[in-house]
């Protein structure tokens, strides 16, 4: 559908034909003024008249052109001016399904490598992308978003049905992006803010640490039972292992530190404080188990609604007059002729 979004512009159209009517009307009030001030006496003024009767002058083709460009000119760019848009509907539909935020810890003890998957050392966030991106996958009417949190807490991607975005930015995680703290209850916090705006019945934090909190202005605890509150369950997911002296890599070495320690009690009491359930990210059943506990949750409900796309076509009509533009100037005389025949005229 095309639609202008400045049309009181078009007003400039008639600007031209304006001053053209009153230079028009001005020159007949010359002409029946002279008129009216010469008399001739003559007895036969008829065949007088007849004798020196000429035919009017036929405009040449170049003036013609001149006119048409000038005319084209004016018009491309009142047109351009009223900015042109071709409207095109798009319906965005949004199917039943749940409203999944996710809390990724991003801090420096992800680095540690304290998993081994086919006799391989592996990271602690390598474990993180791993498990979550299976449920990205599976969670295929839901929307997803992205928190990640380190010395503080961000929204990386806000809910959205588009799970290979949200998949694309978990990829590319790495430690350390938030800082090197783990500021959990600010992330619970920031979770409960997104998801308190939508229906409630489906609002669910999937909640990815090695449960220790050392950051934020927010304690963890506060922030669970302000999304018990909310009504929104803490799905937690414990990352890390119960190892002492845990390895990881640090300014390219690999050195052992035992102040990377995993407190699953922490990650338990939020999820229990919410309603929801606690797992530990190496056990292959936690998956399936979110799962089913969300599956019972109630669903969203669809939403559909239609919103018009602007198009902008201005561009067409001011090609147009930059054109008309151009051409006048490969017909410099066709000016010159049309003010020489103007003064003769006059």
């Amino acid at each position: 559908m095309l639609e202008f979004e400045w049309p009181w512009m078009g007003l400039l159209l008639f600007v031209p034909l304006s001053m053209w009517l009153l230079n028009r009307n001005h020159a007949y009030t010359s002409t029946d003024t002279r008129e009216r001030n010469t008399t001739l006496l003559h007895p036969e003024l008829h065949n007088l008249q007849a004798a020196f009767h000429t035919r009017r002058p036929t405009v040449p083709i170049g003036t013609r052109i001149y006119y048409l460009l000038l005319t084209l000119l004016w018009v491309g760019l009142t047109v351009a001016l009223m900015r042109p848009q071709w409207l095109v509907p798009h319906t965005e539909e949004r199917r039943e399904g749940y409203d999944l935020m996710l809390a990724v810890d991003t801090s420096h003890s992800m680095d540690a490598l304290d998993f081994t998957i086919a006799g391989k050392q592996v990271s602690r966030m390598q474990v993180v992308k791993g498990v979550i991106g299976r449920f990205i996958e599976a969670r295929r009417d839901d929307r997803v978003g992205l928190i990640i949190f380190g010395s503080r807490a961000f929204v990386l991607s806000p809910l959205t049905l588009d799970r290979k975005a949200v998949q694309q930015l978990l990829d590319e995680l790495v430690p350390r992006i938030a800082g090197d703290g783990t500021a959990m209850g600010d992330a619970i916090g920031l979770g409960v803010k997104k998801l308190r705006e939508r229906p409630p019945g489906s609002r669910v934090l999937v909640l990815i640490a090695d449960g220790e909190n050392t950051a934020g202005t927010i304690p963890p605890l506060v922030a669970a039972e302000l999304a018990a509150r909310e009504g929104i369950r803490i799905y937690a997911i414990g990352v890390g292992s119960d190892r002492k002296d845990v390895p990881i890599m640090e300014n390219g070495r690999l050195i052992t530190r035992d102040d990377l320690g995993f407190d699953e009690a922490v990650m338990r009491s939020l999820a229990e404080t919410t309603g929801g359930a606690y797992f530990r990210g190496t056990d292959t059943n936690a998956l399936e188990s979110i799962y089913r506990r969300i599956d019972e949750l109630e669903k969203s409900r669809a939403e559909s609604r239609t919103v018009m796309i602007p198009h902008p076509l201005y561009r067409w009509p001011l090609g147009m007059a930059l054109l008309a533009l151009l051409l006048l100037g490969l017909f410099p005389g066709a000016r010159a002729r049309h003010l020489d025949r103007g003064r003769s005229y006059a």
